[in-house]
């Protein structure tokens, strides 16, 4: 079975050819970060009319490079996600399941993610413990089989990408603000400034990243912002973040029992988090699943391999339009 992935959940139009028995074939992806540059972040419409434009020039290189002419299905990000966005690559794979008369299959953007290290040589088994962490989401599930998910914490306001992206802004790095922040941290010293690590002081697997930005720009305010002190303040907020993401991974080891940890999400290229996250589960005797960094961030090849293992398992989807900008993981039934 080959499967036509299409991912356009934001700012990225990526597709992807997954064959069952042959693995990953093809995969291409289009970065709209130039366009969204000039305004410091994603602007909704541009970004639907962005993905119009771009996604039939990149689902046909993956069929080309692949080798292929037609799928024998067809797999697309339903949601959660920018509605206009989301309508684009559901009404292009909906077309073109018609037109081929195959199935098309609506993925959860969320299970992709969990999903995307079944894409490397040595995947992990199920059941695993799973830290999403992007622009969008950060949470820590228990993972016990396809479609099979319990959240164990979350952020209760913004997700720890979104707090990068927010930090680059305030402290004048640019636009994506995540990988910029982090080279900034590579010049800083570290105790200088010592930064909270939020919600470690009480129980439960919950986040939250909105008072560390707010600490952040406070203490932006009260100093001459030269390189060397921008460099200071990008280091303590990435070292507060990835130390809270660090101490609740350790938590969600203790409750759950799981030898086995994914990381996903483009957070999940941070190296100080990888650093971080090897030493604390190489403590523990837990066992570390990335992706690799091209499919960290979004992209059509996680997608394609959701879509697939779906399919094979004998799901089915009613014709039409389906997208759910607002989608809980956890609505998600095994197939």
């Amino acid at each position: 079975m080959i499967i036509l992935g299409i991912e356009t959940s934001c700012d990225d139009t990526g597709a992807a050819i997954y064959a069952a028995d042959q693995g990953l074939l093809a995969h291409s992806l289009y970065s709209q970060t130039a366009l969204h540059r000039a305004y410091g972040g994603v602007v909704p419409e541009l970004a639907a009319r962005d993905h119009i434009q771009k996604l039939l020039p990149v689902v046909a290189q993956v069929l080309r490079d692949a080798g292929v002419k037609r799928a024998d299905g067809v797999a697309y990000t339903a949601g959660p996600g920018l509605a206009g966005a989301l309508l684009v690559g559901a009404s292009v794979a909906q077309g073109l399941a018609r037109a081929w008369g195959v199935p098309a299959m609506g993925v959860h953007h969320l299970e992709g993610h969990l999903l995307a290290p079944m894409l490397e040589a040595e995947p992990p088994d199920y059941p695993f413990l799973a830290l999403l962490v992007s622009g969008g989401h950060t949470l820590l599930a228990d993972v016990r089989g396809l479609g099979d998910y319990s959240i164990l914490g979350q952020s209760l306001d913004d997700a720890v990408g979104e707090a990068f992206d927010k930090v680059a802004k305030l402290l004048d790095l640019g636009y994506p603000g995540g990988p910029q922040v982090a080279v900034a941290a590579l010049k800083g010293q570290g105790g200088r400034f010592k930064f909270p690590r939020p919600m470690v002081d009480r129980p439960g697997l919950d986040f939250s990243f909105s008072g560390l930005k707010t600490y952040t720009l406070n203490t932006a305010q009260g100093h001459t912002l030269n390189p060397q002190t921008i460099a200071d303040i990008a280091y303590a907020f990435q070292e507060a973040a990835v130390d809270t993401l660090v101490i609740k991974c350790r938590r969600a080891w203790q409750q759950t029992q799981h030898r086995r940890l994914v990381v996903a999400g483009g957070v999940a290229a941070n190296a100080f988090l990888r650093q971080r996250l090897d030493a604390a589960s190489a403590a523990e005797g837990v066992r570390l699943y990335y992706p690799r960094a091209e499919f960290c961030t979004d992209n059509g090849a996680m997608i394609a391999y959701a879509g697939s293992c779906r399919l094979q398992a004998g799901a089915t989807q009613a014709g039409g339009f389906s997208i759910q900008p607002r989608w809980s993981l956890e609505t998600l039934q095994v197939p």
